[in-house]
């Protein structure tokens, strides 16, 4: 019979026959083992897989105290753990989300004012000069700095904030007017 340090000696070496005995001797029983602790065979068999994957993977660094037996389910163990805590914390933020949203819903007449208030930015928008309200768009819907602005349009930055304070002077007068 092969000792433990001699197999994962074998498989630190790359060799593929020992790692095949391994995989066949040890799957059935670490995918019930992790199916015990997680419910769903499938994932189950996943995780055990991507065990294996790894193992092979890095097997230039494998080193194992213990036996390799007792070496393998606790990774498997672990990884389920692992799941576990992940599938809480997609659960958590899923529910979180269905939350906000719930609390977010807005009501006719709120979508009723923000449909009004849009229609009459762009009225204003259009009465003003050209240029003007090219360098609010590209400030107030664009985030864009008044530096970036100037570089694009080829002015100033005197110009951009000119023209910024007469739109934003347009906007105060018509929006306070009710």
């Amino acid at each position: 019979m092969i000792r433990d340090t001699e197999i994962v000696g074998r498989i630190r070496q790359g060799d593929v026959g020992q790692f095949e005995l391994l995989f066949r001797s040890s799957y059935v029983s670490l995918v019930r083992y992790a199916k015990n602790l997680i419910k769903d065979h499938d994932t189950a068999e996943e995780i055990v897989q991507d065990l294996f994957f790894r193992l092979w993977q890095d097997r230039e660094k494998l080193y194992i105290e213990s036996s390799l037996n007792g070496y393998l389910f606790r990774s498997v163990h672990n990884r389920c753990l692992h799941f576990i805590e992940h599938n809480k914390v997609v659960e958590r933020h899923a529910e979180e989300m269905l939350y906000r949203q719930s609390e977010s819903q807005e009501s006719p007449a709120d979508i009723l004012h923000y449909k009004e208030l849009q229609s009459r930015i762009a009225k204003i928008l259009e009465r003003l000069p050209e240029r003007c309200g090219q360098i609010f768009y590209m400030s107030r819907f664009e985030g864009l700095k008044y530096t970036e602005i100037a570089e694009k349009l080829s002015v100033s930055i005197k110009t951009v904030e000119s023209n910024m304070g007469r739109a934003l002077k347009e906007f105060r007068k018509e929006l306070t007017e009710q």
